[in-house]
């Protein structure tokens, strides 16, 4: 434990917590300042100036990360028998429909995306109570609910992501790893701070990007000069 707080101190004494960072020299801090010894995840957080109790001011969106995340996604394809060696020749790690329903509502939650068919949504629509809170439910807004689950399945495994503001005003996404080079972090991090701001809602008056923060996992937030 003392190693770790060891560690953190000294992370904590190269982030002037008074300045604004480029995106550029943020995400190289962040790099420089992860200690983990594991590939650890690289997060940006977006408060925004919005009341996400209104439904004119929810923000919600899909980004694809030019470099992906870094991260394996296992993705769950609930199709009809005709699409099935469409998905699995896209990458698909489980194929099926009837077996699968039956397994989540036992409880199954194996994977990190679900990609289903308009037609098939009836029978998704009663896994709600189990994919909802969750956030496995597919939606016709982040693409996947859809009639060509080749190319969702191709998305998702290429980097694309979807993000939501929460109840705080927050959107918090994961973009990337440690691993990666800093003009890659850089690269993504600017995708999904320039859909966010494409999404601003008409009806959010006043400043909307508030602030953004990158950070590790386990790191300190480096503030970034969204500007």
């Amino acid at each position: 434990m003392a190693k770790n707080s060891k560690n953190r101190k000294a992370a904590l004494a190269k982030v002037d917590l008074t300045k604004s960072y480029t995106l550029s020299d943020a995400s190289k801090l962040v790099k420089e300042i992860t200690t983990v010894k594991f590939d650890a995840s690289v997060d940006v957080s977006v408060r925004l100036g919005v009341d996400p109790k209104k439904a004119n001011q929810m923000v919600r969106g899909i980004v694809t990360l030019p470099h992906g995340t870094g991260k394996k996604v296992r993705v769950l394809v609930l199709c009809t028998p005709d699409k099935e060696e469409e998905a699995k020749a896209a990458g698909a790690d489980f194929v099926g429909l009837d077996e699968y329903i039956e397994k989540i509502k036992g409880g199954w939650t194996d994977v990190d995306v679900i990609i289903t068919m308009p037609a098939i949504m009836g029978k998704v629509g009663a896994l709600g109570k189990v994919l909802g809170p969750r956030g496995l439910m597919p939606n016709p807004k982040t693409g996947t609910v859809t009639v060509d689950v080749a190319k969702a399945v191709n998305e998702v495994k290429a980097g694309k992501i979807d993000f939501k503001v929460d109840k705080q005003g927050i959107i918090s996404a994961s973009i990337g790893k440690v691993s990666f080079d800093a003009d890659k972090i850089t690269e993504n991090a600017n995708e999904l701070l320039q859909s966010i701001v494409k999404l601003k809602p008409s009806a959010s008056k006043g400043v909307y990007l508030l602030s953004v923060y990158m950070s590790s996992s386990m790191s300190p937030g480096v503030k970034v000069d969204f500007k």
